[in-house]
């Protein structure tokens, strides 16, 4: 993800672009060889965690195979998330891996806005998932989803109205 992407458009199309990086991938990436093994990540009950980050949020996630249902703080998906551009931000971690609908999402997002959390949930999927399948690393981590993000608000500045923005001149 070098440029900015504008629409859902130009996201779908990284999507698709990563996604057919998935197979060949998979087939370079041979377990316990010397160009490094991944190693399997999973608890007594069966579930991969990892921690994702994003801006001020932090979000918890534990994955295990399932029908796909994806929970967040105790709600569902689609109501935690209501705009669609925040559930399409995290499916789309499943959708590079071709795992649509094969695994349970629970997460716990504290902090921050809802785009910071959305974007905190995708990253902790793309790490419990390559915890669960290490084979889906190269794939997941071609389409920059490993990646923390480590854009934040910049801090305000004294003399300052924002943190660039000043007070309106008076000139008498």
């Amino acid at each position: 993800m070098a440029e900015d992407k504008k629409t859902l458009e130009d996201l779908k199309e990284v999507t698709k672009a990563a996604t057919a990086k998935t197979d060949a991938a998979a087939a370079t990436q041979v377990s316990g060889d010397d160009t490094g093994a991944y190693v399997k990540k999973i608890d007594e009950h069966g579930r991969a965690y990892a921690t994702g980050k994003r801006k001020d949020a932090i979000a918890r996630v534990w994955i295990k195979p399932g029908k796909g249902v994806i929970t967040v703080n105790g709600r569902e998906e689609a109501i935690y998330f209501a705009r669609p551009t925040l559930r399409m931000i995290i499916g789309q971690a499943f959708e590079v891996a071709g795992r649509v609908g094969q695994y349970d999402v629970v997460a716990t997002v504290s902090g921050g806005g809802l785009s910071g959390q959305a974007g905190a949930v995708r990253h902790g999927i793309s790490k419990a998932l390559t915890n669960f399948e290490p084979e889906l690393r190269p794939a997941i981590k071609a389409a920059g989803f490993l990646t923390r993000d480590a854009r934040v608000v910049e801090r305000k500045k004294y003399g300052r109205a924002k943190a660039r923005k000043s007070f309106q001149f008076s000139k008498r």
